[in-house]
């Protein structure tokens, strides 16, 4: 029994290591290359809306993916599907920082949404897997809070870099730091987990699904076009598509029931949405405001955004604890009315902004994500069954995903609106301002309808 129990403690170290490695990599990647984007936009002379596909087409690829990462890491092993994933970042990483144009640099970041689907697709499963209601909210928290960390060394990390070695430093670096993490977690873990092992894998649905993604979130992204609508009316059709095909299928790669029947399930996903959507876009919306307007190099920058994500990592584990002890939705909802206020005060920042004033808004934004975000995944994950654990961490990374592609969606439409594809330079400095100003009234307004839907996640589930 004293064995069992050492084992079983042993395993439950070696998964929050390598779990919160896993997770920690990529936020610092992201967050780093936001610095690394005017430096990028200089070498290539690219426009602000290539620039912005350096990060939508991520996070396009990464929704694409990630439910369907969920259901293979269900059928076939989280483990393997983790592994699988790791190995593409290193590799993509390593073939990013050799790219002689911003077109391949966009091509490559596909792969590596793939990758982070693989990723984010697993880790919150096989936490969830291990560790089991009553301690499931601190583990995720760590979890939460070793990507958050990440977002919060990634703008140092990446100004330094960009600014003393460029921006190409910042990949040769972490590739080998994907494949050591690789390694690590072949040596360390060694049970797998795949509740659904046997399952035939849904292919229709997942083309369905594919294309219903795809069709909404790039065609939101480029609104708006005439273009825009008819790739999101194909997109709303394949999704009606995928509805029907999910409903006749024996083991579907998403469970339509988990959403018409589980109330706390579907309002957290959603909750998920709207928040990710309202505040995506402040890493990027910051950089480019330090870097252009306020004539600040990329170092400085980095330091000044790590504010935002040192004040979510300061509370994350904390609020995943209070979720184990207390109604998760109501604590979510506190998180993402603080949200609300720190992004509305944005409005008011102009070129003279003093810098502090700024740094206070990021850590008001910071401080209310780090309330919000362990709860609203332990209220996720702990509302389904064992089974639907993948299903539930692909769900929570296509929600994540969606957002952030739609929140870098309305910034590419801002600046299309204000800006066309003109090359950022002095002359369209105000028209920047515009549309950095008016993203952030926007994201406001969005994170303060996530406050209702985020209220109403606990009445009684349909019968």
């Amino acid at each position: 029994m004293t064995l069992i129990s050492k084992e079983e403690k042993s395993l439950k170290t070696s998964i929050l290591i390598v779990t919160a490695i896993a997770a920690f990599l990529p936020s610092l990647l992201f967050t780093a290359l936001v610095l690394g984007l005017p430096a990028i936009g200089n070498e290539f002379n690219a426009n602000a809306i290539e620039l912005g596909w350096i990060l939508n087409s991520f996070t396009l690829s990464s929704g694409i993916f990630m439910l369907i990462s969920g259901k293979l890491g269900d059928i076939f092993g989280r483990k393997k599907i983790l592994s699988l994933g790791l190995f593409l970042y290193a590799l993509s990483t390593l073939f990013i920082s050799l790219s002689p144009n911003v077109y391949l640099i966009i091509a490559l970041r596909v792969v590596q949404g793939i990758a982070n689907a693989m990723v984010y697709g697993t880790v919150i499963a096989i936490v969830s897997s291990v560790f089991k209601k009553g301690e499931r909210g601190r583990a995720v928290g760590i979890n939460l809070t070793a990507t958050y960390l990440g977002m919060s060394l990634g703008p140092f990390f990446g100004g330094f870099l960009t600014q003393y070695l460029g921006w190409r430093s910042v990949f040769l670096f972490l590739a080998p730091c994907f494949l050591l993490t690789l390694i690590l977690c072949q040596l360390r873990i060694k049970t797998e987990w795949s509740d659904s092992a046997g399952e035939k894998f849904d292919i229709k649905g997942s083309l369905a699904y594919s294309f219903a993604l795809l069709g909404i979130m790039y065609g939101f992204s480029i609104l708006p076009s005439l273009a825009a609508w008819i790739i999101l009316g194909a997109g709303l059709l394949f999704g009606i598509l995928f509805f029907f095909t999910e409903l006749k299928v024996e083991n579907p790669i998403f469970e339509f029931k988990l959403i018409i029947y589980n109330r706390l399930f579907a309002f957290s996903i959603l909750t998920s949405i709207f928040t990710y959507t309202a505040t995506a876009s402040i890493g990027f919306f910051s950089s480019l405001f330090l870097q252009y307007l306020k004539g600040i190099d990329a170092t400085t920058a980095g330091l000044i955004m790590i504010a935002q994500p040192m004040g979510i990592t300061l509370l994350s584990t904390q609020a995943g604890k209070l979720s184990d002890k207390f109604n998760p939705g109501i604590i979510a909802s506190i998180g993402l009315g603080i949200i609300s206020i720190g992004l509305g005060l944005f409005w008011f920042i102009n070129e003279n902004t003093h810098i502090a004033y700024m740094i206070v808004l990021l850590i008001i934004i910071g401080l209310g994500f780090g309330i919000f975000s362990s709860p609203n995944t332990n209220a996720i994950m702990s509302s389904v069954d064992k089974k639907y654990l993948g299903i539930a961490s692909g769900t929570l990374g296509t929600a994540r995903t969606i957002g952030q592609s739609f929140s870098m969606g309305i910034a590419m439409m801002l600046f299309s609106l204000h800006m066309g594809r003109e090359v950022i330079s002095p002359a369209i400095y105000p028209d920047l301002l515009l549309a950095i100003r008016t993203g952030f009234l926007v994201f406001s307004i969005i994170s303060a309808l996530g406050i209702i839907v985020s209220l109403n996640r606990n009445k009684r589930n349909r019968k």
